[in-house]
């Protein structure tokens, strides 16, 4: 059994891990509040803007939009956005599982596949790897200080320019979408070349007339980009709400786990006390009888 003041050290240890677990949770339950009503409003335009940018470019000729140009799949990008801290749980390890099972889908299909870091825990793992394109700079980490389209905004051109110019044939997301605090979904999309429409049963949708004011030429370089830059925002806001979700759950886990450990090491340090206290009774009796003698 332990000393009383090993067990009584491990106690204050234990103690100053939850207050800190304790008050972690309560930073990331505040910060939560603020990106869920981020995302919450977001989401509903988001994804109306989603489904008309889909149409729209269906409703294009092949050679007006170059960001809806299906080419055949030789190089894939995929932006891997993660968070630039941990203690969230397997928040991160999720996007990692998917980007390696990408990796092992492009060898499988015989594709060149590289990787986008947004996030420090993203860049820290793939900044020296084969997957990494040298070419693309480890800037992502920085989106998440202030996140706002503003910031964004650069980041989804510099993407958006590797497609047109053909560097890639095409662009995948891999972020965590936010469900609630305690449910985080890892989702991969196609980002570039927009995603034509399609019916439930797998047929190309029919294509949607809409009428275009000014006019097509302004729709295709002014609009979609600006669409493009908002997904990607979007995909963001995602990301962050969910960091904030999985590090609440994972901080209040630890916390009620400190809270047990707490329990069993007092009860081993009351057991331990009891038993120096029996011990020292034993030799007082023991003195005292030899005394006798």
């Amino acid at each position: 059994m332990a000393s009383l003041k090993e067990v009584r050290n491990r106690i204050v240890s234990v103690n100053s891990t939850k207050q800190i677990t304790a008050a972690m949770k309560m930073v990331s339950a505040a910060k939560l509040r603020r990106a869920q009503d981020a995302i919450v409003r977001m989401r509903p335009y988001a994804e109306k803007l989603s489904e008309v940018l889909q149409n729209v470019s269906a409703s294009l000729e092949g050679n007006e939009s170059k960001y809806a140009q299906e080419r055949p799949v030789q190089k894939v990008l995929l932006v891997a956005i993660v968070s630039n801290r941990g203690l969230a749980g397997a928040f991160n390890t999720q996007v990692f599982r998917q980007v390696v099972k990408a990796q092992q889908e492009a060898k499988a299909n015989g594709t060149q596949l590289r990787v986008l870091s947004i996030g420090k825990k993203a860049i820290d793992l793939y900044r020296r790897g084969p997957l990494h394109d040298a070419t693309l700079p480890d800037t992502g980490a920085s989106l998440f200080d202030g996140l706002s389209f503003d910031k964004v905004a650069p980041m989804a051109e510099l993407i958006m320019a590797k497609f047109a110019s053909g560097d890639y044939d095409r662009i995948d997301l891999v972020y965590n979408k936010f469900k609630n605090a305690a449910v985080q979904i890892v989702t991969r999309e196609q980002y570039l070349p927009i995603v034509p429409p399609a019916k439930a049963d797998g047929k190309q949708a029919s294509k949607t007339e809409y009428i275009m004011e000014p006019d097509r030429r302004t729709i295709v370089e002014e609009i979609i980009p600006k669409s493009l830059k908002i997904q990607l925002y979007k995909a963001l806001l995602d990301s962050y709400a969910a960091e904030h979700g999985a590090r609440m759950t994972a901080m209040h886990k630890a916390t009620d786990n400190a809270d047990d450990l707490l329990k069993d090491l007092k009860l081993t340090y009351n057991k331990a006390r009891q038993a120096s206290i029996t011990n020292e009774i034993l030799e007082i009796v023991g003195g005292a009888e030899a005394l006798k003698g």
